[in-house]
């Protein structure tokens, strides 16, 4: 059944909705900090928004694993409704017409659910900005910049594009890929807010932040730039469904290097399952897809455990080490079990779940070092 890719008319109901939802951690946050000053209840909406994009972004991949990417296949809305309540007949009728299809029932709830958390946490990111912008106006010194909470409420904008683009452009591998990506940079940006307002605290309790070697930096960013590229792999393969093309460690297909076709894993702007051309993506290309995350996976292991063994060395450095380390082994968990498990949807989630929480792990460190470092210099 044909439907337009874009119908606005229910834009404004979405939300609606997603405001409502927004009210209830909004309330919470206002109710427990109303004694605190306004950079006091903005550092807590941000920890609040911090740990919903967290979830925003496992229940994103649930939805992408469980193929309810296109559950509501037009935007915002559900067959130009705010619900697949409003949408019954015709999910009903896309059903029985393909009963294996993307649009099922579930999954067109899965899908708008998914919509409502991402416009909730927009809607919480909006308030953010406007809590910042009147800290700013009380000549505190310790309020945050508010440049920071706007430049995030422009890259959830530019998310919900993406998010948009996901569904028209009918699971656009390459875009789908970027929608991730986009998701771990919300958690970036989010975690350095939450880690420089805990910093700033940490100096108004009249505690030093200790301090921290100059090495640490640039380090954590060499770390970051290596978790991103893999983290792009892992998207590439995942969006490709290319997961399956080995289901042995450490071997694939009974050899430790199988057939590969990498010029057609490579070629990034393609409709999904077809080459640039237009051809079927051959069973050659899925497998360099699964070998080169494979191959990135070793080498980012390589990078991330150095890092942590290194931090667990520095004094100041030993709490995010240890979530390095565990997050390091959770992933490879994860990344195993997806191989030789046949994909587990829990895996899965917890896999994409261990990135993000890796990139948020790394922005700490990020902020604290370089916090610590002007410290470190005025010691010496």
């Amino acid at each position: 059944m044909e439907t337009n890719l874009y119908d606005l008319s229910p834009i404004l109901r979405v939300l609606l909705i997603g405001a409502l939802v927004a009210s209830v951690p909004a309330l919470w946050v206002y109710l427990r900090n109303r004694n605190k000053s306004a950079v006091g209840r903005y550092q807590a909406l941000v920890v609040i928004t911090l740990f919903l994009t967290f979830d925003l972004v496992l229940f994103g991949a649930f939805t992408r694993l469980t193929d309810s990417g296109l559950g509501c296949p037009d935007w915002p809305g559900c067959y130009g409704n705010a619900s697949p309540l409003g949408a019954r007949h015709e999910i009903a009728e896309a059903q029985s017409a393909l009963p294996g299809g993307p649009v099922t029932h579930g999954k067109a709830w899965i899908e708008m659910v998914h919509r409502y958390m991402a416009t909730s946490v927009g809607a919480l990111i909006t308030l953010m900005v406007v809590l910042a912008w009147r800290a700013r106006k009380t000549n505190d010194i310790h309020a945050p910049n508010p440049w920071w909470a706007s430049f995030t409420l422009v890259w959830v904008c530019i998310q919900g594009a993406f998010g948009a683009l996901t569904v028209t452009m009918k699971l656009f591998p390459a875009i789908v890929t970027l929608h991730l990506l986009g998701g771990y940079t919300l958690l970036a940006l989010l975690m350095a807010q939450a880690a420089h307002g805990a910093t700033v605290g940490h100096r108004q309790s009249g505690l030093k932040v200790r301090p921290v070697a100059p090495w640490v930096f640039p380090w954590a960013v060499v770390a970051m730039v290596m978790l991103i590229v893999q983290a792009a792999s892992g998207a590439w393969v995942s969006t490709n469904y290319a997961v399956l093309a080995c289901n042995e460690f450490p071997g694939c297909q009974g050899v430790m290097w199988p057939a590969m076709d990498w010029q057609a894993a490579l070629e990034v702007w393609r409709p999904l399952g077809l080459t640039a051309s237009g051809e079927h993506l051959s069973f050659q290309a899925l497998t360099a897809i699964h070998m080169g995350h494979r191959l990135l996976a070793g080498l980012t292991v390589l990078v991330l455990g150095t890092l942590a063994w290194a931090l667990w060395r520095h004094a100041a450095m030993t709490k995010p080490a240890q979530w390095l380390a565990g997050l390091l082994v959770l992933q490879l968990a994860t990344g195993l079990s997806n191989v030789v498990l046949g994909w587990p949807l829990l895996a899965a989630v917890m896999h994409t779940g261990g990135a993000g929480a890796l990139v948020m792990v790394l922005v700490w460190v990020m902020v604290v070092a370089k916090c610590g470092a002007a410290d470190h210099r005025q010691m010496e």
